[in-house]
């Protein structure tokens, strides 16, 4: 692991996921430039102190130095966005596959430089975006992806929180970084939530954003990037969409909700409810399909990523162990690219595509800006 000492968030995160099936030992890292915290973190985890490393770059050394049934096989990015190319590159270069936090980079033609370095290996490159990894929303996939819903209509995927209501940056250390420009890239709230929430509505609907009309605004008094936007969204199978992200919703949690609308019917997931996905038709109840292993009505692909029967809770934890069960699988039978079931190169280019036309469609008196061309 790279990153993830004392005091992060995201890195506790991905060591609990990476943990629950057993597929993964945790065997090295540098987690932290601070010596005294990376050292205490390496404690904390039980990593050998010959390998708890002083940097990035002297882990990716060392370990390439050791026999290949010892050395490190994935390595898992959770620093802040401004160091994930640079890392990756070496990572890959090196012959690790690489599992990285969202989004990508910094910028999308630095993005872009990993195309090269990931073909010329034979490796993997998987990219955390977490909520893929729940049932429902699989399920959800499937069925508009088996015509269930009709021809798709209509799109609204939000993302409400409040934790930036305030200027936290001053004395948070999560917010401090993600509030500047020089670590989090040139935009804010869309580079951490909104690319989520356009991941979701192309992953669920099958479907890819062509033209977007957007609005991105920054409240917060001396905050250096955007807090807070919107979009109008056009899918190339014709459907229109509305996408909203922000940060500064006083009082929301973390509120990921994806609605589409079919001729025939819908659906609705919410992740703070991840268990339920809410299924609407014009001549039918409603119905509420539950997760679950051996819960009814439920396809494959959905009962796959369900631990325990239905009535037992899984959530975030689980949603990205999914995640990190697949990379796993696709490690072990020699997959090279993209794991199956992972985000991978492909999404991590569009995440960096839809930051740089929101801010171009926020900067032009246009009515509708194509969304950049990220091949």
């Amino acid at each position: 692991m790279i990153g993830g000492g004392q005091g992060a968030f995201i890195g506790a995160v991905h060591r609990h996921a990476a943990g629950l099936d057993g597929h993964y030992e945790l065997v090295c890292g540098a987690f932290s430039r601070d010596a005294d915290n990376n050292q205490q973190t390496a404690d904390e985890l039980s990593i050998a102190s010959e390998r708890a490393y002083g940097s990035w770059q002297m882990l990716i050394e060392e370990e390439s130095k050791l026999p290949a049934d010892q050395r490190v096989q994935v390595l898992a990015i959770v620093t802040p966005n401004h160091l994930h190319v640079e890392v990756a590159k070496a990572a890959l270069a090196a012959g690790i596959h690489v599992f990285c936090e969202k989004p990508l980079a910094i910028s999308l033609d630095e993005a872009k430089s990993l195309q090269p370095v990931l073909a010329s290996q034979p490796v993997l490159l998987g990219l955390a975006h977490t909520y893929i990894g729940y049932p429902m929303v699989w399920q959800a996939r499937h069925m508009i992806e088996n015509g269930e819903l009709g021809d798709i209509r209509k799109v609204f995927v939000e993302y409400p929180q409040g934790w930036l209501s305030s200027a936290l940056e001053k004395d948070n250390k999560q917010a401090s970084w993600r509030t500047d420009p020089s670590k989090s890239g040139g935009s804010g709230c869309m580079g951490d939530i909104g690319t989520h929430a356009l991941n979701m509505a192309e992953f669920v609907t099958g479907d890819k954003v062509t033209k977007l009309c957007a609005d991105m605004h920054t409240h917060v008094e001396g905050r250096r990037l955007d807090d807070d936007g919107a979009a109008l969204l056009r899918f190339a199978g014709g459907a229109s969409g509305v996408l909203i992200a922000s940060q500064v919703c006083a009082g929301e949690e973390n509120g990921l909700k994806v609605r589409v609308y079919g001729e025939k019917g819908s659906i609705e997931w919410f992740q703070m409810r991840p268990d339920s996905l809410l299924v609407r038709s014009v001549d039918a109840p409603m119905v509420t399909l539950r997760a679950g292993q051996g819960m009814p009505g439920l396809c494959d692909e959905a009962l796959s990523r369900c631990r325990i029967p239905g009535g037992h809770p899984e959530g975030y934890l689980e949603a990205m162990g999914n995640l990190y069960t697949s990379f796993a699988k696709a490690v072990r039978g020699g997959q090279t690219g993209k794991a199956d079931g992972v985000p991978g190169l492909v999404d991590g280019l569009r995440g960096m595509a839809f930051i740089e036309t929101m801010l171009s469609s926020t900067g032009s008196e246009a009515k509708w800006t194509d969304f950049v061309d990220c091949a």
